[in-house]
């Protein structure tokens, strides 16, 4: 299938058509080099938009790598491979930084950010950037890593150390949920969204309805989309949570879930 046919089966417009064409891209380019091709960091959204994409066009998922430097990473690059390469023959074009700090400077991750965007480094070479007390580990793309391991020392008033790290040494934050056990009346999405958010059922159909509701990273306005266990929620300015469990019925006709909020 033509690349614009496949991109206007996907509904792509705008930016997103843009990135979805670079992905059908590098695809091709290691299919028609017979080399590993690489994208930029796609967020989750992207990630997600990026596989129904390869899936239409016939890619099998033998045929490329998700990786973000450690496992459960959120930002991830999409390494294409040749026919001939197997995965563990893959160089990963990813290297892990560790930008050291004062522990009495606090420094967040929007601080880290900006100053790298102050540097000119676009977010799309960059993927996770994990914060402890007296450091940030960061994945980017080994294109910039050089630049940032000569260039970069600050961050907002800070001084920053920085030292290349392997992947095996990354600080990884401690993932902390929250799980709720509850019953709903079905697994509509405003019914799971009102258990998932503790908000009354109303204002979880208002939320949805105003396109501020991803289900598996894909928007949703649809309030009653049916969700299955391992569904992950989220809505901006109220985190996300993961349809963990589906239980049983009760005598009262009611389905009894178990929720993971992320806190």
């Amino acid at each position: 299938m033509e690349k614009s046919k496949l991109l206007d089966r996907c509904g792509a417009e705008g930016e997103d058509r843009l990135l979805l064409a670079k992905v059908l891209d590098r695809a091709e380019q290691a299919v028609s080099r017979s080399v590993p091709a690489h994208t930029d960091f796609l967020s989750p959204q992207q990630q997600a938009q990026a596989r129904e994409l390869l899936h239409l066009a016939g890619i099998p998922e033998t045929a490329w790598l998700c990786q973000g430097g450690y496992e459960g990473a959120e930002r991830n690059i999409l390494l294409f491979l040749p026919d001939w390469m197997e995965p563990e023959m893959a160089e990963s074009p990813l290297r892990c930084l560790r930008a050291s700090f004062r522990a009495e400077e606090r420094l967040s991750h929007r601080d880290f950010l900006g100053s790298l965007m102050g540097m000119g480094i676009v977010r799309e070479k960059v993927g996770d950037i994990l914060v402890s007390p007296e450091s940030a580990d960061l994945i980017v793309l080994d294109t910039v890593a050089d630049f940032l391991l000569s260039s970069w020392n600050s961050a907002g008033r800070a001084h920053l150390t920085v030292t290349e790290i392997p992947a095996a040494h990354l600080h990884i934050p401690e993932v902390r949920c929250e799980e709720i056990r509850d019953t709903v009346s079905s697994l509509r999405l405003d019914a799971v969204c009102a258990t998932g958010f503790r908000m009354a059922r109303g204002k979880a159909a208002e939320l949805i309805a105003s396109g501020h509701v991803q289900v598996n990273w894909r928007a949703c306005t649809k309030g009653d989309k049916l969700l299955s266990a391992g569904d992950t929620v989220s809505a901006r300015g109220f985190g996300k949570f993961q349809l963990a469990e589906v239980g049983g019925v009760t005598k009262k006709g009611r389905t009894a879930i178990v929720v993971k909020r992320y806190i």
